[in-house]
């Protein structure tokens, strides 16, 4: 037989965390990875520059995830973002926070994160196999015994769940948590692909594709969901929108577009002017023809898109369009209208919408309620943030806290 005192479940940033701090007891950790190599996702996290945290309070910080947010405080409490950058100095990685926001490392390559992790582990003499997937876990009435791979069993009394979501399969987010958790009894939330690009039904963006628009609003345009919104930099693509706004705006949309077909939103693509705002800066140009008019505010390609729109003449001045057509175009500029009609799914998602349910983990320890011994931490629980270090963040403040391996 061959025994551990701690068994960890995925190689990437919230395990391989796990198995640093559960390994500080002298104990004897195993660390499985289906994958041939270690961090695959995490290699490749903000282009491969891996922005792994930022610089908000906690309280702040904790916002940001919505109504579950708080669920993270134990954690946090004890591996903020001043925590995490300081355990990576002490094992050689310098970080920095260019924009006074996010931090990454000096060089902003995620390799230099891998190695650092890499070495550590190595150093505590942490016992690393890859190529093992974990088919079930072993288990006796409410207590955890170990775990089954294809050709060998594993067993300890403690086994941390770090296996991540189902964004980016192909880098081996597959969700086996999922099915791994619901054997023991524990509820998988509803799963949706998030962070991701959008489609739209519309088809004049990919006439925009040139030009990057910051700065933009955006919100549902449904009654009952018109509180959801997000703020950041826009792409238009030749089938929908991409961009930092897009990414996190995803999270909210993609449950939406499980519910119904099409998802209307509302764009304010003029930097938070409102209707009166803009009729107010086009009196100061009055003998600008409409185009060169809106080339003020937006992008030559967004303009004539617009203008398109709203059935006014590109050629001549604000005061010679037809009044409704006018009027059309200032409401369009407030708030331009478009329709989200789907995605690529979980093969261009960077994490999952969903997970495990916090009900069912105790948050001071991330054990579970319903199995002595499992414990939890990372994306396979349902708790996800926006773009900005947010996820990276909890990945490591839950694996540490996870590893300590409270009973």
């Amino acid at each position: 037989m061959k025994v551990y005192d701690s068994i960890v479940i995925g190689a990437g940033a919230s395990g391989m965390m796990a198995a640093i701090e559960a390994s500080k007891n002298n104990s004897k950790v195993l660390l499985l990875e289906k994958l041939p190599k270690i961090a695959s996702k995490l290699k490749a996290t903000g282009g491969g520059r891996c922005n792994l945290t930022n610089t908000l309070s906690n309280e702040d910080f904790m916002q940001h995830f919505g109504r579950e947010g708080r669920f993270m405080t134990p954690a946090l409490n004890l591996l903020d973002h001043k925590a995490l950058q300081n355990f990576f100095h002490d094992i050689g990685v310098q970080t920095h926070a260019p924009d006074g926001f996010r931090v990454f490392p000096i060089g902003h390559n995620a390799v230099a994160i891998i190695e650092g992790l890499e070495k550590e582990m190595s150093r505590l003499g942490i016992e690393v196999r890859c190529s093992q997937k974990v088919e079930s876990l072993l288990f006796d009435k409410e207590q955890i015994k170990g775990v089954k791979c294809k050709e060998e069993d594993f067993f300890s009394t403690h086994v941390i769940l770090a296996t991540g979501g189902m964004g980016y399969p192909v880098l081996g987010a597959e969700g086996d948590g999922y099915k791994l958790s619901q054997e023991v009894g524990h509820k998988v939330t509803d799963l949706h692909p998030a962070m991701m690009p959008l489609k739209t039904k519309e088809h004049w963006g990919a006439n925009c594709r040139a030009d990057t628009l910051a700065k933009v609003e955006m919100r549902v345009n449904i009654k009952k969901y018109k509180k959801l919104h997000a703020k950041g930099d826009l792409i238009f693509t030749k089938n929908g929108i991409r961009g930092p706004v897009v990414l996190d705006f995803s999270r909210e949309i993609t449950p939406l577009l499980a519910k119904f077909d099409e998802v209307p939103i509302l764009m304010n693509l003029t930097k938070g002017m409102n209707e009166e705002q803009i009729r107010q800066h086009f009196k100061t140009h009055p003998t600008l023809s409409t185009l060169e008019l809106l080339k003020t505010i937006l992008p030559q390609s967004v303009s004539q898109e617009l203008c398109k729109l709203a059935n006014c003449n590109p050629e001549l001045t604000l005061g010679k369009q037809k009044g409704e057509h006018r009027d059309q175009l200032i409401r369009l500029l407030a708030w331009t209208p478009l329709t989200i009609n789907g995605h690529d799914g979980f093969k261009m998602a960077m994490i999952t919408r969903g997970g495990v349910s916090l009900k069912e983990i105790n948050p001071n320890t991330m054990q579970s309620k319903k199995m002595k011994g499992l414990y939890f931490c990372g994306e396979v629980m349902n708790l996800d943030g926006p773009c900005g270090g947010y996820n990276l963040q909890w990945s490591f403040a839950s694996g540490y806290l996870a590893g300590k391996l409270f009973d």
